[in-house]
């Protein structure tokens, strides 16, 4: 069994280098193509036009010259190319990207004069007070939740509970956030929750238990917003296992056997029933510490992840759009091995084939 899972492990870690590089290369050579890069954005600016109208234009890579360069000096047009790295060739600029990535250097932001890593870093506090918050409240609710609906699978409490939640997943993050601003948020009936931010202006001022309940009261909202949607699908998961465990045969057996309903369900079908629960649970977990709502920071000026990428793609702060896909597509496959291995853990009696599959 230990072979085979160490003979599993090392296929799928080969199998990440071709994903990556596909991955990759493919955004790279997409990169290539999008108007409005930063030469031309530079340019405009000699040129004392302002911003870069991304219609018309070409991007920095592709080669060509179009009318946005017409009236700047050729000289300080290459010195322009020469700053970003664009007077090397498409293909030695992607394989000294790959020389970087292969020692997790992610680069050197065009505009914000920090490195890839330290922007990512800069962002997460607000990421993953969002991620972190909305998968524990998730999972502590919709867990017992499904359990509840399942042991009383088409009673009047499980009808009420699945109009509730379903209605909760139809209504938008975004939608719920602008609802809750204007009634709770001092848009035109109360103001109780703060607008903005993860902490108030007198945050450092505030005693240990101050700052706590700030950051708290600061969560409220976007949290509520963020996690009402999630509730449906865990839930309903949950539910669903559990049924399919209870009407087996070996429940049945069991309860012949003469155990009452509390040791059927706990001792026998909660664990079988949990497997689809456990194999999303590592990728959950991990994810929330990367987890960036572009809508909801947007809406309660939470500067995280979310808003980094936007930014980055709107301005085409290339190292920041690659370095950061390189990061979460690695973050990504790790996290599946680590789910399939969770997997096979809680039930032994998976195993791993021949083919490398669990």
């Amino acid at each position: 069994m230990q072979a085979q899972m160490r003979s599993y492990i090392v296929k799928r870690l080969l199998l990440m280098i071709p994903t990556l590089l596909g991955v990759l290369t493919l955004t790279f050579a997409v990169v290539q193509f999008v108007p409005g890069g930063p030469v031309e954005q530079m340019v405009l600016e000699l040129k004392g036009k302002g911003e870069a109208s991304v219609g018309g234009s070409e991007s920095s890579g592709a080669g060509a010259t179009y009318r946005g360069r017409q009236g700047v000096d050729a000289k300080r047009l290459e010195e322009v190319k020469a700053l970003y790295g664009f007077d090397k060739p498409p293909l030695e600029r992607y394989f000294m990207m790959l020389g970087r990535f292969a020692r997790f250097d992610l680069g050197q932001s065009y505009y914000q004069h920090e490195s890839v890593w330290q922007l990512v870093i800069s962002k997460l506090p607000v990421s993953i007070s969002i991620g972190l918050w909305t998968f524990f409240i998730t999972y502590l609710v919709s867990i017992p939740l499904g359990i509840a609906k399942a042991v009383r699978d088409g009673t009047r409490f499980d009808t009420v509970t699945s109009s509730i939640i379903l209605v909760g997943y139809a209504i938008p993050g975004f939608v719920l956030g602008v609802l809750l601003l204007v009634l709770f948020g001092g848009g035109s009936f109360l103001q109780i929750f703060p607008l903005r931010g993860l902490t108030s202006d007198n945050w450092s001022d505030l005693s240990l238990m101050g700052k706590a309940m700030d950051y708290l009261w600061h969560l409220v909202l976007p949290i509520t917003a963020t996690v009402l949607g999630s509730f449906a699908v865990i839930t309903m998961l949950t539910k669903n296992s559990f049924l399919e465990e209870i009407r087996k045969q070996y429940v049945l057996t069991a309860r012949a056997k003469g155990l009452t309903e509390k040791q059927v369900l706990w001792k026998h079908v909660f664990r079988n029933a949990l497997l689809p629960l456990v194999t999303g649970f590592p990728a959950a977990f991990i994810g929330a510490f990367f987890t960036g709502s572009l809508l909801i920071e947007t809406l309660f000026s939470l500067d995280g992840l979310g808003l980094l990428s936007y930014e980055s793609v709107m301005r085409r702060d290339y190292p920041v759009v690659l370095g950061t896909l390189y990061l979460f597509t690695l973050i990504g496959l790790f996290t599946k091995l680590i789910s399939d291995l969770c997997y096979v853990y809680v039930d032994p009696r998976i195993q791993f084939g021949a083919g490398g599959g669990s």
